[in-house]
């Protein structure tokens, strides 16, 4: 007799997090790099050390929202306030496999519009501690150039 799991793939990404204490949790540095365009960096940029010019450092912890590193990035970037701009997060991590780096899309957030990522953490999305985010941010007058928003390698 064959057994199935019945665990959908929601209720494992539904796992409970741990509340943290932001009064006495030291907070992580959190290397950011946008684009203005819509398109994510390409992962070359990251190579040999490397890393786009475009960086923003922001200390905060794992249970940060997107919508809270949204308002953060648009207190540095006043164009990006502008109702209907779009922001595409994707994680940047080494790839062991092939000494290089990967992306993961993670999710996307708005300006004046609440969405359904928007309390999206980066703990939930299994952000680790010396990873990258890379954010794409779309004017509210061009639409991302295409559906996953990554430029084709």
């Amino acid at each position: 007799m064959a057994v199935e799991s019945r665990v959908t793939q929601e209720e494992i990404k539904k796992e409970p997090e741990n509340p943290i204490d932001r009064e006495k949790t030291c907070p992580l540095l959190l290397r950011v790099f946008t684009t203005n365009n819509g398109r994510h960096h390409r992962m070359d940029e990251f190579a040999r050390g490397n890393v786009p010019s475009s960086e923003l450092q922001i200390y905060t912890w794992m249970d940060a929202t997107l919508k809270e590193l949204t308002s953060l990035v648009k207190e540095v970037y006043p164009d990006a306030r502008k109702k209907g701009t779009h922001f595409g997060f994707a994680i940047v991590y080494p790839d062991p496999k092939r000494q290089g780096y990967r992306v993961k899309e993670i999710g996307n957030t708005v300006s004046g519009r609440k969405g359904t990522e928007d309390s999206m953490t980066l703990q939930s999305q299994r952000f680790q501690i010396g990873d990258y985010l890379d954010i794409a941010i779309t004017p509210p007058n061009r639409a991302p150039p295409f559906p996953g928003r990554m430029r084709p390698f």
